[in-house]
């Protein structure tokens, strides 16, 4: 396998190679993104795994918090929390199909996908519904501490019943995957109704940049640009 870093020696690529060309060719067969994709992405995954010692074999779950606190803004620790649910069910560390199934996420143009990742995160009770009270207190973080608190109230109560009046389609009290997805399908936008979940497109710029993830860099050729 060519040397894709200038921080990793011979030996060390010889060990990376090892280690993942097997996973690399079993994951490309599946996913959407590109072999070398998939390759910068578990070269990043490698040099993490590395802080953990030489036995280590996968990356720790408060690595994988830094990593949306520093790369994605991402500090809501219940939006970290259901992610990693939703891509593995391990609660110490993330292995290298979960790393690579989050940035196929994170990438895919897939509506179905997205909502329904979307949705599992949003139920936080794990019930299949999302209730009242789960809409309001996801509502209490659009808004900033210190301003008026009865009007804070009064704020988080309107829209609460704004999006419970929008999104509970069938009307039985609490929206369902189905009722979710019907009212998105028509207006994709609203997919992350209840809070910011993907990476914006400037962030994805920064991380296709930062990983070198080819398919997502858009390339100029001189003879195309234009003055």
């Amino acid at each position: 396998m060519e040397n894709l870093d200038s921080t990793i020696d011979s030996m060390e690529n010889s060990r990376f190679s090892a280690l993942y060309s097997g996973l690399i060719k079993e994951l490309a067969a599946t996913s959407k993104m590109s072999t070398l994709d998939i390759t910068c992405l578990l070269c990043v995954y490698y040099k993490f795994v590395k802080f953990n010692g030489p036995s280590a074999r996968q990356m720790k779950k408060s690595q994988f918090y830094q990593i949306f606190l520093v790369l994605f803004n991402v500090s809501n620790v219940q939006v970290i929390e259901r992610t990693l649910l939703a891509i593995t069910k391990d609660t110490k560390f993330v292995s290298p199909q979960a790393w690579i199934d989050l940035f196929d996420l994170y990438t895919t143009d897939d509506l179905d996908v997205r909502m329904r990742f979307a949705f599992d995160v949003y139920d936080t009770k794990g019930t299949g519904v999302i209730d009242r009270e789960q809409v309001g207190v996801a509502c209490g973080h659009f808004f900033s501490e210190g301003d008026d608190e009865d009007e804070l109230v009064e704020l988080k109560a309107d829209m609460t019943e704004f999006i419970m009046k929008k999104f509970d389609v069938d009307k039985d009290g609490v929206i369902s995957f189905e009722d979710y997805s019907s009212v998105v399908s028509q207006q994709p936008i609203l997919v992350e109704f209840l809070g910011w979940l993907f990476p914006s497109n400037e962030e994805k710029d920064l991380m296709a940049h930062v990983i070198n993830m080819d398919s997502l860099l858009n390339y100029t050729t001189p003879d195309k640009i234009k003055l």
